[in-house]
């Protein structure tokens, strides 16, 4: 079977946005079967609807299955994860801009608390996620608007991710001028290899 990555965009996002395009082009190049699906009412993201729409876009993960996700595409994914049966397993999985919690900035904008709330507040089990994906990496932003920094502590406490920053790139996306991710591309190679 062929490898297959699945690109889960962010809050507000869409397939066509951010550094989605270039990435879904790059890794088809490299041979990758890739899909972005299109997550339903993203400007107002709910748990349940997001991760059954990528429970339906993947339909049975294994080893050959890899995950990259950007913002509270992350949290989609991790909340996918964490409901597999217990035989499925990941190959890997690459967060970009994650967060388990959002700076005061953030409520600055008209992304309200209401939409957040559920999504910083109902638990995840991480040990559950470390059961089927064993290959983790966690991309963060030293300026990012919205993620604190010290959530990347928490992405290498929890899910024993490897923690890599980018420097200064804000939430890493097209209104950061964030087109290309070759460090993505880079870290998913990286991950097959290993696999």
């Amino acid at each position: 079977m062929s490898k297959q990555v699945f690109i889960i965009h962010g809050w507000g996002g869409s397939p066509d946005t951010d550094w989605h395009p270039w990435l879904k082009q790059e890794l088809e190049r490299k041979g990758f079967k890739v899909e972005v699906p299109a997550m339903p009412d993203s400007f107002n993201p709910k748990i349940h609807s997001w991760v059954s729409t990528l429970k339906k876009a993947v339909g049975k993960s294994d080893k050959d299955t890899y995950f990259i996700g950007h913002s509270i595409g992350c949290q989609t994914i991790l909340r996918y994860v964490e409901k597999l049966n217990q035989s499925e397993k990941v190959g890997g999985v690459i967060f970009v801009a994650g967060w388990l919690h959002l700076t005061v900035d953030t409520w600055d904008e008209n992304y309200t608390e209401e939409i957040a709330a559920p999504w910083l507040n109902t638990p995840i089990d991480f040990n559950k996620i470390k059961e089927h994906a064993t290959q983790m990496v966690d991309f963060y932003s030293e300026n990012d608007p919205y993620v604190p920094v010290t959530d990347s502590i928490l992405f290498k406490e929890k899910l024993d991710a490897k923690s890599i920053s980018v420097g200064n790139k804000g939430h890493v996306s097209g209104e950061d001028r964030v087109k290309e991710v070759p460090f993505v591309v880079e870290e998913l190679m990286r991950m097959v290899k290993i696999y």
